[in-house]
């Protein structure tokens, strides 16, 4: 599923969820709406216009009731107005970095259903040490301890 995210193909993406569990896209609605939010940007991209426009009627319009979604659904539908999307100022819509957000979050969603731990032993001990040393940093002065560095922890 998080291949599917990441291959530009979040409808996809949908369908498997709710194979997996009809209900866990109801439960998530921010999940959900963030996928459906990736879809229409993926029709913007391939120069689908009036396709994305009608998926935003169908898909999207319905989250335009909650306030909490009006302004990433505003910058979304605003993708429309622009001939290059990714020279827009809601380029981070399109960016891999969301992407990757999005199917992160789906991640664990999926393991949380599948009553696993969302975050793997490693995942939750990094988190510890960086909100540690983000303490010690701010008890100490920031020139106490250097910024840590997963990457130049493991060259060593």
């Amino acid at each position: 599923i998080m291949h599917c995210i990441l291959e530009k193909k979040a409808l996809k993406a949908v369908e498997l969820t709710e194979q997996l569990g009809q209900d866990l896209l109801e439960k998530n609605k921010d999940l959900h709406f963030d996928l459906l939010c990736l879809h229409f940007v993926e029709l913007v991209c391939d120069g689908k216009s009036k396709e994305a426009l009608e998926f935003a009627k169908t898909s999207l319009a319905p989250f335009g009731m909650v306030q909490k979604y009006v302004g990433k659904l505003e910058d979304a539908i605003a993708l429309l107005a622009y001939e290059d999307p990714e020279k827009s100022p809601m380029f981070y819509l399109l960016s891999s970095e969301y992407r990757q957000q999005v199917a992160d979050n789906l991640n664990r969603t999926l393991l949380e259903h599948a009553n696993q731990p969302s975050y793997t032993p490693m995942e939750r001990l990094l988190q510890q040490v960086t909100v540690a040393r983000q303490y010690l940093t701010e008890e100490n002065g920031k020139d106490a301890f250097p910024p840590f560095s997963l990457k130049d922890y493991v060259k060593g």
